[in-house]
């Protein structure tokens, strides 16, 4: 299928919108798409990539003004039209797609785990370990699933509980679409930042679940001003999280604890 793409390129000093055609199979993403682009007659075309699967993402870009993962947005989506493509925003611009994604690595909760217990028991979430897993079982985010469309496994002898990554895969597309972030969220000084952001807020609730013995220093950290209190509720984070993290919720979990 033939497609053609905006694209963004250059430095915030100098930024243009540039037309591309790409001709890939059915199927194919925007991802294979600015491969395509870049190992044909663009090779200085910037922009992250690393997984190609939605594990990892470094590739979150902005399609239409909504941040997505360009490894799992399909061209199909665009059929007929030319989509615009441009990076996060409220990180610093780098060039083209690039964004510098420190600003978020450092302001997660120092030295936080990146496991969790599972909520899940041989294709069951039972109630110890929903409880453990910071949540109720039902629908619609990382704190609330509906397991019945697990296989009934059995647990391998000896396994008390399993354990399994945690959801957020720190891509930064929440941060990107709050509007409460936006506001020179890529300043250096933690203290002066105006809103920490969601990835941050929902990092320390996953913590304070994971860790109870830091509940206290994860709470203390939430209720900072640029903290919970920051939080406007527009709940766009959680509209646009490509796993389901649901960081607005979090961040209301966290004010419940609060007050």
């Amino acid at each position: 299928m033939k497609q053609s793409l905006r694209i963004l390129r250059g430095t915030d000093n100098d930024v243009l919108h540039y037309v591309y055609e790409v001709d890939l199979p059915s199927g194919s993403s925007v991802l294979d798409a600015l491969e395509y682009i870049r190992t044909g007659s663009v090779p200085d075309l910037m922009y992250r990539h690393s997984c190609h699967h939605g594990s990892c993402g470094t590739c979150a870009v902005r399609i239409n003004g909504k941040e997505v993962l360009a490894c799992l947005t399909k061209l199909e989506d665009f059929a007929g039209t030319i989509p615009t493509i441009e990076p996060l925003q409220a990180f610093k611009h780098d060039k083209d797609l690039v964004v510098e994604p420190g600003s978020l690595f450092r302001r997660l909760p120092k030295d936080a785990t990146k496991l969790r217990i599972s909520e899940w028991f041989g294709g069951i979430a039972t109630t110890g370990s929903i409880a453990a897993a910071g949540g109720v079982a039902n629908t619609g985010s990382e704190i609330n699933r509906d397991p019945s469309h697990e296989a009934n496994v059995a647990r391998p002898g000896g396994i008390e509980h399993f354990v399994r990554f945690e959801d957020c895969i720190e891509c930064g597309a929440c941060i990107s679409a709050c509007p409460v972030t936006k506001q020179n969220w890529s300043e250096e000084s933690l203290e002066m930042l105006p809103f920490v952001g969601p990835a941050v807020l929902a990092a320390i609730h996953r913590e304070s679940i994971n860790n109870p013995e830091r509940r206290e220093e994860m709470l203390e950290l939430a209720k900072q001003p640029n903290g919970v209190a920051a939080c406007e509720k527009y709940f766009n984070c959680s509209r646009v999280c490509p796993r389901m993290v649901a960081p607005g919720r979090h961040i209301e979990e966290l004010r419940k604890e609060l007050l």
